[in-house]
């Protein structure tokens, strides 16, 4: 395989299991960190081949099947996480910056809006990409752009409207990296953004698993129910397939117990869809990403 010159670092059956909050998966047939956003255009001008790319994150909302990723995983690091303020006053944020680190910076510097990043486990690169949200606020409240690379090499911008979100998820073309994401800026009072701040994590620790090996909320709410309350409701609370369960605390979160495989951790979501659906007739849509090749050892729908 001839991979395009670049100035960041290439690693060859790379293990992804580390870098997920499940800590379960395959390895990367490639990994690749780029240095700076004109190195990653590099990259993907030079991809004649086409090789396969995929995007990684902050391995929170995610499920890297056994067989691990055939092509190029891209990781964007530290160079792309960089925080800070426009000619007009926006914040600007490197996509690979976790939610957590946002939502402090916002509260040190009194800008309000950005409280419930704290209980959202991620990147912001992620979160856009989800559209994620909780307690009353989603990414599309508070963002005016993005900046992004598509995987031909042009740097492309999309304002709120053009990103069509919607609940968790947006009308972005598919071959599109998220570099940077550009916030409005409301001032708030410090002491109440951070009241707020640990309101929302006192409500995390006592209502999810978040000690636990977990990849945070398993389904897409419904519209106009709970998806925990579903799967309450259908008997599912505890329910295990090998290490893989679902957390007695919190019935749309599933954890690895120590030994889990992914096949172990889809197969429960599967089962989980499937049991619901005979129960209250209701689908859930997967919120954890699943990506990857199912392993020899067995196959894996969904």
């Amino acid at each position: 395989m001839n991979l395009p010159i670049v100035k960041g670092e290439y690693r060859k059956d790379y293990n992804l299991k580390h870098l997920t909050w499940f800590k379960v998966g395959g390895n990367a047939e490639i990994f690749f960190k780029p240095v700076d956003s004109e190195d990653l255009a590099s990259f993907l001008v030079q991809n004649k081949q086409k090789l396969p790319i995929t995007t990684f994150g902050a391995g929170s909302n995610i499920i890297i099947r056994d067989g691990g990723i055939e092509g190029v995983t891209i990781k964007l690091g530290q160079n792309f996480s960089n925080i800070d303020f426009t000619d007009d006053g926006h914040l600007i944020v490197g996509s690979s910056c976790l939610n957590f680190s946002l939502a402090k910076f916002c509260q040190v510097n009194a800008i309000s809006g950005f409280e419930f990043l704290v209980g959202i486990p991620g990147t912001i690169g992620g979160g856009v990409a989800m559209n994620a949200g909780a307690y009353g606020c989603e990414f599309k409240d508070i963002l005016v752009r993005i900046e992004a690379i598509d995987f031909a090499g042009n740097f492309r911008t999309f304002t709120n409207e053009e990103i069509g979100f919607k609940y968790r998820g947006n009308n972005l073309p598919k071959d599109l990296i998220i570099l940077k994401a550009v916030f409005k800026v409301n001032k708030g009072n410090s002491e109440d953004i951070l009241a707020r701040m640990n309101e929302i994590n006192a409500a995390r620790s006592s209502t999810q698993p978040i000690k636990e090996r977990t990849g945070g909320s398993t389904f897409a709410n419904p519209e106009g129910f709970k998806s925990w309350q579903l799967i309450d409701k259908a008997g599912l609370r505890g329910y295990r397939i090998g290490d893989a369960s679902i957390s007695e605390l919190h019935c749309n979160f599933m954890i690895n117990n120590g030994n889990a495989t992914a096949k172990e951790l889809e197969d429960l979501g599967n089962f989980v869809q499937q049991k619901v659906f005979e129960d209250s007739g209701i689908k859930l849509n997967w919120e954890i990403k699943r990506i990857g090749k199912v392993s020899s050892r067995g196959l894996t729908t969904g």
